[in-house]
């Protein structure tokens, strides 16, 4: 895996908080206050240690996510992780395990939690949930990066590898104008159906930065709230978009092999596919200043041989699946 910028920044010793404290955080279930530092830090976000590690903070416990690391952490984050153990909390949440971890802070900014868990939680310590207007699912990364530097004073290192990475895709952008305003989709196989994650959602937001726009009809197909939608085998046409994307659990290149109507899309037929596998997927899909680095540089490359205008570009991941036209 190539060093990152993230990476090089990790060996960085940060310097103390920068931010005055008391901090305050309009969340989606109230407004929460932060008189000091924390020393002693809970993630419940799923991802969220992504963050925390990458601005230098030792957290008593994380939310384990998925992955076959004993803390889910992924190889982008491994260096940063280094000796550390911190208590790996799975499955439901269990508000005394957490009450005796006696925290200063809790972030769950990405965790799904109710607000009868919040009001629980809050007995505890401050609870940083996503903020006022947000969807646990839909906080753009950078919200989510600003909010645990500021939760944890070390915003100033916080917006600075923002920054890095705002400046590389930025820079993309720049590079390739024709994107604007192609679609696409950030697509799935999941539970014998095809879908499409929402605009609202942080994957289809980073291909919103490179100029890319997820079309109207995924939000209206959603059912509520939710931040995907499905779409029937029978009809895959609201996938046919200029980019399309799939995104891999572990298991999806079989089922996309047996999608039949799949090999009459546009999409398909012109080499517009882009095909992420699993650990290209879940870097994606943590979406933290860790695992951003390494999208970029594994992501844009696919992304500029699916779009290039020639159908016989070979976009590599695609072709090394067996998923190509």
């Amino acid at each position: 895996m190539r060093l990152t910028l993230a990476a090089l920044l990790i060996g960085t010793a940060f310097p103390a908080a920068a931010q005055e404290f008391p901090q305050q955080f309009t969340t989606r279930f109230g407004t929460v206050r932060l008189d000091a530092p924390p020393e002693r830090v809970v993630s419940l976000d799923f991802g969220g240690v992504d963050n925390l590690l990458a601005l230098g903070v030792a957290p008593v416990a994380i939310r384990y996510w998925y992955g076959s690391d004993e803390f889910g952490v992924w190889d982008w984050a491994q260096d940063a992780l280094g000796n550390q153990t911190p208590e790996v909390l799975r499955g439901e949440i269990n508000i005394e395990r957490i009450a005796a971890l006696d925290p200063d802070v809790i972030l769950a900014m990405a965790s799904g939690i109710t607000s009868d868990q919040y009001a629980l939680l809050s007995r505890i310590a401050p609870v940083v949930a996503a903020p006022k207007g947000r969807s646990d699912y839909g906080t753009p990364w950078q919200e989510r990066a600003r909010l645990a530097g500021r939760a944890t004073g070390r915003l100033d290192e916080a917006e600075a590898q923002i920054e890095a990475i705002e400046a590389r895709l930025a820079q993309a952008a720049r590079q390739h104008p024709e994107w604007q305003g192609q679609s696409v989709a950030v697509a799935f196989h999941w539970n014998e159906q095809p879908g499409a994650y929402t605009s609202e959602d942080i994957r289809p937001q980073l291909f919103a930065e490179l100029g890319f726009v997820t079309p109207e009809a995924f939000d209206t197909a959603r059912s509520g709230n939710a931040f995907w939608a499905g779409f029937s085998s029978e009809d895959l046409s609201p996938l046919d978009t200029d980019l399309l994307v799939w995104l891999d659990d572990g298991e999806v290149v079989g089922k996309l092999k047996a999608l039949a109507l799949r090999k009459g899309l546009r999409a398909h037929r012109e080499g517009r596919e882009l095909y992420a596998d699993e650990v290209l997927t879940a870097a994606f899909s943590h979406g933290s200043l860790l695992s951003l680095p390494y999208v970029i540089d594994e992501m844009l490359p696919l992304v500029e041989a699916a779009v290039d205008g020639d159908p016989a570009t070979p976009v590599q991941s695609t072709h090394e699946a067996g998923l190509a036209p």
